[in-house]
Order: structure tokens, then sequence, then C-alpha cells
């Protein structure tokens, strides 16, 4: 599969390259790791990334602007996004061919090409074995410090069960790289103000059920008193993850249109839960959405009895 995807690569002038919406550094660090890595190797072909702009996260990726009509006849390849429905910019089935690239289960195939691999930490940590896979290929430090990036974050700084002994090999090959660690990873604890004491909000009110789950409900008038959008909110999900006992919590955020449900778990398999509710995920990273405070009632007392049954178990 990765001798296929190299030969796309090689065969098309014009590369667009997608992943999900509401990116975190891992969508970013893919995208655009795999992007520089293109540029880099075949300097004379087109290579864009494209998505909603994030302000919090330009520090790793500026999106390109590019008109519908640079997709006739090109390659489209979309990371990090398990479903089509996520994938940020629809415009991502126009191209001539389509490559997905990610690590969640496979549960909506679709491309001319997948490769998919639930056990790598990270599409960051793929797009790594990618490049290793290839002698021919060369690793810029900006390409490294991006991949960097992506594997920090989904691995929570190597602290997740999802970190292998495959995850540091990739991470010891970029940091032989130059590209400066320490200002990259205070670029991404970084908090604005603002967020920072909305985040004091959230230690103070989240409730507790039963000592094992956590949840909080950020409300349209909650998140507009502090200034912090829906998207800031959710950069919130595991504030009180440290909390002794816990097993689960999940953050409830009200948009106009849907509530946003994110998911978080120590044990308790969560992607399943989420799947009723139309998401999906990792086992103990999922989301899903809603479209009433009724059904938040009932996805909260479903997470309490997956928490139940998982403490029972033990």
């Amino acid at each position: 599969m990765l001798k296929k995807i190299l030969d796309a690569i090689a065969s098309y002038n014009t590369i667009i390259i997608h992943r999900h919406v509401r990116p975190d550094p891992d969508a970013l660090g893919s995208q655009g790791g795999l992007a520089t890595l293109i540029k880099d190797n075949f300097p004379d072909k087109q290579v864009f990334v494209v998505g909603e702009e994030v302000d919090s996260l330009k520090f790793l990726s500026v999106m390109d602007s590019i008109d519908e009509a640079m997709y006739r006849g090109a390659l489209v390849i979309v990371c990090d996004t398990a479903n089509q429905a996520r994938v940020s910019d629809e415009r991502y089935t126009k191209g001539d061919m389509l490559i997905k690239i990610d690590h969640h289960p496979n549960e909506d195939p679709y491309g001319d090409l997948m490769w998919v691999d639930p056990s790598a930490s990270s599409v960051s940590e793929m797009i790594v074995k990618f490049y290793q896979e290839f002698p021919q290929l060369t690793l810029s430090d900006q390409a490294a410090r991006l991949l960097y990036a992506g594997i920090v974050g989904d691995t929570g700084r190597f602290l997740f069960n999802n970190t292998t002994p495959a995850t540091f090999e990739c991470a010891s090959l970029l940091v032989q790289q130059s590209f400066d660690r320490q200002a990259l990873l205070e670029q991404l604890n970084e908090m604005p103000e603002h967020l920072l004491r909305f985040k004091g909000y959230v230690l103070e009110h989240f409730e507790l059920v039963e000592g094992m789950v956590g949840q909080m409900r950020l409300t349209q008038k909650l998140l507009a008193d502090y200034k912090v959008t829906p998207q800031e909110g959710s950069l919130l999900i595991n504030s009180f993850s440290e909390l002794e006992g816990i097993k689960a919590w999940v953050f409830f955020v009200e948009e106009p249109d849907q509530i946003r449900v994110r998911l978080r778990s120590k044990g308790p398999v969560v992607n399943k839960l989420a799947g009723k509710y139309g998401g999906g995920g990792h086992p103990m990273a999922s989301g899903a959405t809603v479209y009433n405070w009724e059904d938040c009632d009932k996805l909260l007392a479903q997470l309490v009895d997956l928490a139940r049954q998982y403490k029972d178990a033990q």
C-alpha cells in the first residue's frame, strides 16, 4: 500500500491534502508534514493544504486558499479523518484520485486507496513510517517539526497508552533533525488569558458522578460570557483528568444547531457509545453529536453504566 501511495504521489502534478474539521495537532501535523515531505522530495509539484483556519494553531500550519478548478486532475489525500462527514472542505471528492490515511477504526471506508492503521499512535507517526519505507526520500527540519507536534499531541506528550516502542522510534528519528523542541512544546502548551480563566471555571464547576465519571456542560451562554469559542472550550477536555478515581469524562459543548460530545476514558471503551450517537473514534477518546439536553442525560447515564461495569470487572 505504501508503494502504491508513493507511486500515486509521483504520478500527479497537483496534490491537495485535507484533514478533519476542528483540527488538533495531529490533523495539522500529519497534513502539513506530508505536504512538506512531498514538496521537499518533488519540488516541481503543486502541493496544497486546505481546511478551515485555526488561529491558535497557525504556528503549525497555515492553510492554502485554492479554486475548485485546482481539483481537476489532482490527487487528493485525506489525513486523520475516520468519517467522510468530518472531512474539512467538502471538495475532497472532486479530484481525480482519493487516498485515505488514518489511524482510527475503519468504520467508514472511502477512497481509491486506503492506508488505515489503528495500532499507530497518530497519523503523524504513520507519515514517519512512510518516510522510513523509502530510502530515497529526505526529511527536512520543518517536516520533522510538524510530525513531532502531531505525535506529541495525540500521545499526550507520550503519556497515553497508544504510545508504543514504534512511537518512540519515530520520535527519536524526528528529533535528530534541527528544530526547537522546547519552543514547539511551549507553543502547544500556551493558552490565552481568557481561556485559562475559563479553565478555572471548569475546574470549579465540573460534576463528578458516582466518584467515577466527570461531566461539564458548556452552554452557548456560558461560552459567550467568557468569550470562549466552542472549539476553545473543547480544548479543556482533559482539565480534570488527573482526578483520583475518575474512569471517564465527557464535555457537552453547545453550538447553535447541535451539541458536540467529547468523550475521554481511562479504561471503559467509549467509541461504541459514541457510535450510538452518530460518532466514533478511539476506544479511549471519541466524539459524537446530539441535538438536545435530554440526549445528553441519556448519554451520561450510559457512560456511568460503562464506568460501573469497568470498575466491577477490575
